[in-house]
């Protein structure tokens, strides 16, 4: 599975500009005016995975495939996108399609810049909020009532789409965020029931969201206090955010880094006192937010990283690689990447008693590094 992620807000406040930037190319207009984004832009980047080249090393492969995320530059939202308003509702169908929302909140000061429809973070993001709410409302009063044997099938359904409209008509997302980081087994078959019928219907307002604070380059060293300054101006008695949904990001200096090779892409976040990018920053917080985790394939042909949910097990992992491997699935070589490393690999480890043989049912690790025996 990869990762894919809307990227909204309002017109110019840097969302093509941080597009161009995670892509390392300039696949997206971004221009001082609204509306640049006519189309949403899509396109993938590789998560960086600092594990994969000492893997690589030890199994003598050239070929790295770090994980994956697939980002959507959507066209920059206004006060009654849902209603036509801009370009109107037709880029809401893009939102759809996607993991997670991630807001774009502009923090940095450019005169220079025009605020088309930008008032400040908060406000702004309390407009998009509003538009994808009225837009769920418009697709659950394409509901109807079950009637006559159906009515009788039916009526929880019914019963949960009263609640999301209710929940929507006050402010509020249609579920709430606390239940997408929950495990199944926290959850009572109550909510696994609200969950299911929210993903039936794609909601909008359903989605895990994210937040990029674009930030100007001077605050990049006090990222992690502006962070926290914003869990509580972003939290209200209806939305609740976390530390680990938010990321402070200067657009314009990953722009610069995007040309940069990566022997001075490092040097010149070691002037900037940032350690990582913000792509690695905004890959960290997705995985936080969406319950992902990775875990590791090492062989002649490649070495490669692999996206699954926290507490997968071997067989389901398997099936990420390919769905034919869990049917013939028949055990797991696992390896801890620290140990791998260490004892120069597969062999090594073997010799040294730090290879396990697992089972269909064997919990994944962040760190594992596997081998999986399929049959015929």
């Amino acid at each position: 599975m990869s990762l894919s992620i809307g990227i909204v807000g309002l017109p110019n406040v840097g969302k093509s500009t941080l597009f161009n930037a995670l892509l390392k190319k300039q696949v997206a207009l971004a221009a001082n005016y609204p509306f640049a984004t006519i189309e949403p832009n899509i396109g993938v980047a590789e998560v960086p995975d600092e594990r994969l080249p000492a893997l690589a090393k030890i199994v003598n492969t050239q070929t790295i495939k770090p994980a994956l995320v697939k980002f959507i530059d959507i066209a920059g939202l206004v006060e009654g996108a849902s209603q036509g308003e801009g370009l109107g509702n037709k880029f809401l169908s893009h939102i759809r399609e996607t993991d997670a929302i991630c807001h774009v909140l502009r923090v940095f000061d450019d005169e220079n810049v025009a605020r088309e429809g930008s008032v400040d973070p908060i406000k702004d993001l309390t407009t998009i909020r509003t538009e994808l709410q009225i837009a769920d409302l418009e697709t659950l009063e394409k509901q109807r009532q079950p009637k006559g044997v159906k009515a009788k099938e039916q009526p929880k359904r019914w019963e949960l789409i009263l609640e999301f409209k209710q929940r929507l008509n006050g402010g509020q997302n249609v579920l709430p965020s606390q239940w997408l980081s929950m495990s199944q087994k926290e959850l009572t078959p109550q909510q696994k029931e609200a969950i299911a019928l929210a993903k039936e219907l794609n909601l909008l307002t359903f989605k895990p969201e994210l937040f990029v604070l674009n930030v100007d380059e001077s605050k990049l060293k006090r990222a992690g206090e502006i962070r926290q300054q914003y869990v509580e101006l972003l939290s209200n008695s209806q939305h609740q955010v976390e530390l680990g949904q938010i990321v402070a990001i200067s657009a314009k200096i990953e722009s610069e880094l995007a040309s940069l090779s990566a022997k001075d892409q490092l040097l010149y976040m070691q002037d900037l006192g940032i350690e990582q990018s913000g792509l690695e920053r905004l890959a960290l917080v997705a995985y936080e937010t969406l319950g992902l985790q990775s875990f590791l394939t090492a062989g002649e042909l490649e070495a490669r990283a692999w996206t699954i949910k926290k507490g997968s097990t071997a067989v389901q992992a398997a099936g990420v690689i390919h769905t034919d491997f869990m049917q013939k699935f028949i055990k797991a070589r696992v390896v801890s990447h620290a140990d791998f490393v260490k004892y120069n690999g597969w062999t090594g480890c073997k010799e040294i008693g730090k290879l396990r043989i697992e089972g269909r049912d064997y919990i994944m690790k962040e760190d594992d590094v596997v081998e999986f025996m399929i049959g015929t």
